[in-house]
Formats: structure tokens, sequence, C-alpha cells
């Protein structure tokens, strides 16, 4: 069994989202690069370039990415053989987001009472906790401020299970023709699929966590992705809805077993500043 105090956990997720915030991944500037270098659309190039140029200028100036901070998510997998002491995990993976928020001046989005009040927390707190338990001794933390406008975006559905594949992707294009530029592309499109209908929409979410273009292990999963993509990008939205060949960057899908009477898919889409940091400990 191995020990790890809380506080270590707070100051690795305070850090975390501080520099989510502020420096791009290098598979999503890899990505956009890609992007820009094979977008038909000289308008479309224009902007992906103006996306290119902002993430230099963040980095650079530590001046955040978007100025939507987002949704404090966090993805855990906890190693059956860590013991984390000196508190519980939620209140220190809350802890950091508080001093992430404060001490690299994001701003706080969150807000309680959503129907009435909506009075903001002041500290980007709770966050959206998603554990999983795993083999080892280790604990593996991943960041993302989920921004607005491609969280709202989200969709689900519990389609016929006779509906299938074809059913799947014209779900998914709908999603995407609907959301047109609310979501900021050239998206990440996470797609889950099966599970229970909670489920399918935390393996959207999750699916949406992948290096970017990365493919899914299962061959029949990896072969919709590239299906997928191909439809997406040829509904002509482009970067930033302007027009053009590059709507998304990727789609990336994951799956569950579901019951016999049921096929639920999930669509979850991440904008072009796709914030995710890592570390273990």
């Amino acid at each position: 069994m191995r020990d790890i105090h809380i506080d270590q956990i707070s100051e690795t997720v305070a850090r975390l989202f501080i520099d989510a915030a502020h420096n791009l991944p290098d598979d999503v500037v890899a990505a956009l690069e890609r992007a820009r270098d094979s977008e038909e659309s000289p308008l479309g190039r224009q902007v992906l370039e103006e996306i290119l140029e902002n993430a230099k200028l963040a980095s650079a100036e530590m001046i955040p990415l978007c100025q939507d901070t987002g949704t404090s998510v966090v993805f855990v997998e906890l190693g059956q053989e860590v013991h984390v002491v000196g508190g519980t995990l939620e209140d220190a993976v809350n802890r950091g987001v508080a001093k992430g928020y404060t001490e690299g001046y994001l701003r706080k989005s969150m807000v309680t009472q959503p129907f009435s009040a909506r009075k903001n927390t002041g500290d980007n707190t709770p966050a959206v906790i998603h554990l999983e338990l795993v083999p080892g001794d280790r604990l593996r933390i991943k960041t993302m401020p989920k921004g607005g406008g491609c969280e709202n975006m989200s969709r689900m559905t519990i389609l016929l299970p006779g509906q299938g594949r074809e059913g799947i992707a014209n779900f998914v294009l709908r999603a995407v023709e609907e959301a047109s530029g609310n979501p900021c592309p050239p998206l990440v499109v996470g797609v889950g699929i099966g599970g229970s209908a909670e489920y399918c929409m935390a393996l959207a979410k999750k699916a949406i966590t992948r290096r970017v273009g990365s493919s899914n292990p299962d061959a029949e999963n990896a072969d919709l992705e590239r299906d997928l993509l191909e439809k997406v990008n040829a509904l002509g939205l482009g970067p930033q809805a302007v027009g053009g060949t590059n709507t998304a960057l990727a789609v990336h899908v994951e799956t569950f077993p579901t019951h016999i009477t049921a096929l639920p898919v999930a669509v979850n889409m991440q904008c072009h500043s796709a914030r995710i940091k890592e570390a273990e400990l």
C-alpha cells in the first residue's frame, strides 16, 4: 500500500489547470497545423492561422487560451494499492481547483442553485470528478477545463438496435450540423455507444480525452471513427463554421456492452481549444 497525501494531489490539480488554460497540448497543436495545411477554404485557413497564433500568444504571455475557462472536469485513475491520506480525494481535488483558478486568475464559472439564484461559487468548484479504480499503486490525474460553448452541444439518444451503425452515423452528423459554430470548430467529437443512458454520456466525455487522432484499439471502432471523421468533414462547416474541409480534427469512439433492447448513443464535442493536461503521482 502506498500513501499519497491530499496536499500533493491538490498542488498537482492546481498546476494542471493553470497549465491547461494557457498551453495547448502538442498533439492538439500538431492536429491544428495539419488542418491548416490541408484546408481548402482560404477563409478557413485564415481562421486556423489565427487559432494557432492565439495559442502561441497565450503560452508566451500567460493569457488564457479562451476567456471561458470552463467547468473543471477531472478524471482520476486511482490505483487499488494507493491510500489517500490527510483527507478525502474529493476535497483534495476541489482544493486544487480552487487554488488553480484563484492563483491562476482564471474565470470562475460555476454557479449553485442552477435553476434559481445561480450564485457563483467564486472559485470554480465543485469539480466534476470521474473516478476509476485501476490496478497498481499510482494515481493518474487528467484535467480538462470544459468550455460551455462545446459542452452545451452535447446530445444523447437511445436508438432501436436495428438502426445500427447507420443510425449512429446519422445521429452524430445531425448533432454536429445542428451545433454549427457554437462549439468552436474544428472539433474533437467524442462518441459513446452502449452501456446505459448515463454511462454512454460518460463514454463520450472520456473519448475526447484521448490524444487527438489516436485510433481505438478495436478494429471495428477504429473503422467507425475514420468513417465518421470523413462524413463530419464532408458537411463543409469548416473552422469556426465559416466553411471549409476541416470541421473536426478527430472523431473518437468508445463502446460498452448494452441491453438487448437498446442502443444508447451520446455525442460530446470538444472545441479547438482542447485543453487537457495530465500527471501521474
